[in-house]
């Protein structure tokens, strides 16, 4: 991320933001810079691009023949942008999808690759344009590592135990030459790989006992030249259940590197009906935040099992879906996942961004559900138009972090309340990135009051912040293609310990 360093006055900050008057939340925030915490795993800020939707098809690729400009059939403007954000990892081919998706169908010459029907997302065609070749070309143009899921739900241990050989396999096999012959001569390093995708679902409604005995199976025969062997991924729970966190790491001694974990942001927390993407008032605000704060404790539920069964810290634990869900809208297929982005998702993202750093020590690795025209994407297309979301500039804000070593902080704030339940008004992180630079985030969840701000950081002589703010005057606001800016980063700065953050804000700034 570049910061653009504009002198930018707390006072027009406040009047282009509609600051509140109402009396602010107190908030301190207490460090020693000269102590260090874990690193904050880059991988913590992995994409997911699933065949789903305009995920896939439109929103990345568009084929080499498309007038609209791209290299290697994918899209030159959605290419550069993921770029400017620093993608380190993309998770693919799903999903519900990585169970029912057969490798052998994405590769060769595509007028010869067969046509099947997704029958996760929509019942529509997919022409398996974009397959593993392709894929790894996209890993190639965005500098990111790459994260495999294997079909366990309808495959086979030779089918997938033959797809890894495929991939990364450097000596004179069948299956390498056939790589050969479709264009990779050298195999592909392959950061992640999963075994299955929600086993406890779309992936074959199992219990985690009965998965454990085919993750051992399939485990086994995912054999790789010395250096090339993945991080293997377990399929493990969702939302409030432990079971499967438990389960696996009790039973699996062996070829499990992190066990997965999905949770997803519904305001009503009702899947029949999770609410609208873009009109809320402030209560769906607030229920909003409330179910996504659930992470925190559902971060410290998994990991206390962790820490029983794994004492050493062997395993990671791997949000590889996350994100907001709300109901589709209205005149566009249901099954395709496609939803618009307000201010409140791009404080939802910093909220869990901020927690994910509070438990690096476990959480090495996470996936937002989804990269482009998904859910909560980073970016959103319309033929060959595209636009950044909110959910994009927090991303691209929050990229210092990428590998930075935590600082150990605490945080004494007020509370942003509602009928009978409570929030942390502010939250935040504190790290060091890798060039030595120490960079702070908060945000503040509050949408009507500011937060009256103290530093009290140890080891800091100047206290000078510089760097960006994401706000905007509405809970509401969004980015259209009609007006691409809206909720969009500004220049922020100020020398005191003392100063003030804008209701509904997140800031990142350089501690000088």
């Amino acid at each position: 991320m570049n910061y653009r360093f504009i002198k930018a006055s707390l006072l027009s900050v406040a009047l282009s933001t509609g600051m509140a008057s109402a009396a602010p939340h107190q908030v301190t925030v207490t460090a020693d810079l000269e102590q260090q915490g874990p690193v904050i795993n880059k991988d913590i800020y992995g994409q997911f691009a699933e065949h789903l939707g305009r995920g896939i098809y439109e929103g990345l690729w568009v084929g080499p023949d498309s007038s609209i400009p791209n290299t290697k059939g994918f899209r030159n403007d959605v290419i550069d942008a993921l770029k400017e954000m620093s993608v380190p990892l993309v998770r693919w081919p799903g999903g519900c999808f990585a169970d029912e998706y057969h490798w052998r169908d994405g590769i060769g010459a595509k007028n010869e690759r067969p046509v099947k029907v997704n029958t996760h997302w929509g019942g529509v065609e997919e022409t398996n344009a974009v397959g593993t070749h392709e894929f790894f070309d996209l890993a190639e143009l965005l500098g990111a590592e790459v994260y495999i899921n294997g079909n366990l739900g309808s495959g086979s241990v030779q089918e997938m135990a033959e797809w890894m050989e495929y991939m990364t396999s450097d000596k004179n096999s069948t299956l390498a030459n056939l790589r050969r012959e479709n264009g990779r001569e050298d195999p592909w390093d392959i950061k992640y790989f999963g075994i299955g995708n929600e086993s406890w679902g779309c992936g074959g409604h199992m219990e985690p006992d009965y998965y454990v005995d085919l993750y051992r199976q399939y485990a086994t025969f995912l054999k790789t030249p010395p250096g090339k062997k993945p991080l293997l991924v377990g399929s493990g729970g969702h939302t409030e259940d432990t079971q499967w966190t438990d389960v696996l790491s009790k039973n699996i001694e062996r070829n499990m590197d992190g066990i997965s974990y999905h949770f997803y942001t519904l305001p009503t927390s009702e899947w029949e009906t999770k609410g609208h993407a873009t009109e809320f008032g402030k209560d769906m605000w607030f229920a909003t935040l409330e179910r996504t704060y659930r992470m925190d404790e559902y971060l410290q539920n998994n990991i206390a099992i962790l820490d029983k069964n794994d004492p050493e810290g062997e395993l990671g634990f791997y949000v590889d879906e996350w994100g907001t869900w709300y109901d589709a809208e209205e005149d566009r297929e249901p099954g395709f996942l496609y939803q618009q982005n307000t201010l409140r998702d791009a404080v939802v993202t910093a909220i869990n961004l901020n927690l994910f750093h509070k438990y690096a020590e476990r959480v090495h690795m996470t996936n937002i559900a989804q990269m482009v025209n998904v859910l909560q994407a980073m970016i959103l297309t319309d033929g060959p138009d595209m636009l950044k979301t909110p959910t994009y500039h927090v991303y691209d804000m929050y990229s210092v972090f990428q590998d930075a070593t935590a600082i150990p902080v605490e945080l004494d704030t007020s509370d942003y309340t509602m009928d009978d339940k409570a929030l942390p008004a502010v939250t935040g992180s504190l790290a060091k990135s890798k060039d030595g630079s120490t960079y702070l985030a908060l945000v503040n969840l509050d949408p009507e009051n500011v937060a009256a701000i103290t530093l009290d950081l140890e080891g800091d002589s100047n206290k000078t912040l510089k760097g960006e703010i994401l706000t905007a005057k509405n809970i509401t606001d969004k980015n259209t293609f009609e007006q691409k800016d809206v909720v969009a980063p500004k220049p922020f700065e100020t020398k005191a310990s003392n100063f003030q953050l804008p209701a509904k804000s997140i800031v990142v700034v350089k501690v000088n």
